[in-house]
């Protein structure tokens, strides 16, 4: 090997390996259920979401748990944006299987990125890149009183 070849070999192993971004956000979840943007995306109303430690309607019955796991292109938008947008694509994929449930709510929602459940009765839980940001939501299909 050349002396040039050598040393080139050598700044690569001792440069440090770049982690990739991943920053982690908390969004409230009421909102976004209620925006423009809800409506835009096909959140129909016709399916309610609750976090887990928010107050519920009563709960007739339990069909099932499931998870959704969601990502999206976060180049060039804001953490936000980017966050919101796969908070509605997950939360879509929850309205769609409660829907082929008969159910007409989603009960005891947490954050559940990497299988790490994440609980607040405000806030979801989202993880936002420079190139992705990803949201998991895991909940139980549920008829509640009032709908």
């Amino acid at each position: 090997m050349n002396k040039t070849l050598i040393i080139a070999l050598a700044v690569l192993l001792a440069a440090p390996v770049a982690h990739a971004r991943e920053t982690r956000v908390e969004l409230p979840l009421q909102e976004l259920v209620a925006s423009a943007e809800a409506k835009a995306a096909g959140i129909d109303g016709s399916v309610r979401f609750y976090l887990a430690g928010q107050k519920t309607p009563k709960v007739a019955s339990k069909m099932g748990e499931d998870v959704t796991n969601r990502k999206t292109n976060a180049a060039n938008k804001s953490d936000e944006q980017a966050c919101r947008w796969v908070a509605l694509s997950a939360l879509k994929a929850l309205q769609d299987g409660a829907k082929a449930r008969g159910a007409n709510a989603v009960v005891d929602i947490v954050s559940y990125y990497k299988k790490n459940e994440f609980k607040s009765a405000s806030n979801y839980e989202c993880h936002a890149g420079s190139i992705l940001a990803g949201v998991a939501l895991k909940g139980t299909y549920a008829k509640v009183a009032g709908k």
